[in-house]
């Protein structure tokens, strides 16, 4: 199986630090590292399972999104949201860098985590685990949700599928993640004794909240850069 890798390190102010070496497959990017030796009690499907969860705890005794973070949560636990670090994260193409808050850095290995588990809840993110950007501003996310979702309608079309061109089911995927953020997030102030994991997935649930209500101004803004395309196509019918 073809895998491709993204590494992380996190190198704290007092020079101690912490490195990610992630596997995931290239077909469908799941985390294909190996799993913790020991799953801990608070990642059991049951603990504070997701409202809308379509998993049966019978069949799948373990959350897939808790086991992906098991290592983070047990090596990040305390923490707190401001303690100053400076992160290196390094793909096959490219290295960023970039100085910040535990609680920043966190959310953003977090978030790949979480888009690279076998949650049904997640696979929108899959495409987006690939191209995966680390420290995404609200209109890097913005771009890269949107284009996913019209590229997925695309390959929709091609198979036959009613699509929807206008983004209406992109509010129901980021609905979905809310409830995921909110349920992980109980999960994770059972464990913690500090606060820098909890706050991680606030700062990406403040994503999910926020895109549905600016999405259509922040692509009205966009639009200008569209506007050479626009009429390139427009005069070449």
């Amino acid at each position: 199986m073809a895998e491709f890798q993204i590494r992380y390190e996190f190198q704290m102010t007092d020079g101690h630090r912490e490195v990610f070496d992630l596997r995931l497959d290239e077909a469908h990017s799941n985390l294909v590292s190996p799993a913790p030796a020991v799953f801990p009690e608070w990642s059991r499907l049951a603990c504070h399972q997701c409202s809308h969860c379509p998993l049966d705890a019978a069949l799948e005794p373990f959350c897939p999104v808790a086991l992906n973070l098991a290592d983070l949560v047990s090596r990040f636990n305390l923490l707190t949201s401001y303690d100053g670090m400076k992160v290196v994260v390094s793909t096959r193409e490219r290295t960023y860098i970039k100085k910040t808050s535990a609680q920043q850095a966190i959310s953003s290995l977090m978030g790949l985590l979480i888009a690279a588990s076998r949650c049904p809840m997640t696979f929108f993110f899959k495409p987006l685990a690939k191209f995966h950007l680390p420290f995404a501003t609200t209109e890097d996310t913005i771009w890269r949700a949107t284009s996913t979702y019209m590229l997925s309608q695309y390959f929709l079309k091609q198979q036959g599928y009613t699509v929807d061109f206008e983004l209406r089911r992109l509010n129901r995927i980021y609905s979905d993640i809310q409830k995921l953020n909110q349920a992980l997030a109980d999960r994770l102030r059972s464990v913690c004794e500090k606060d820098s994991t909890v706050n991680a997935v606030g700062i990406l649930d403040i994503f999910a909240q926020s895109l549905p209500l600016v999405i259509e101004d922040s692509l009205d803004d966009i639009r200008p850069i569209f506007h050479p395309l626009l009429h390139y196509f427009q005069n070449s019918e």
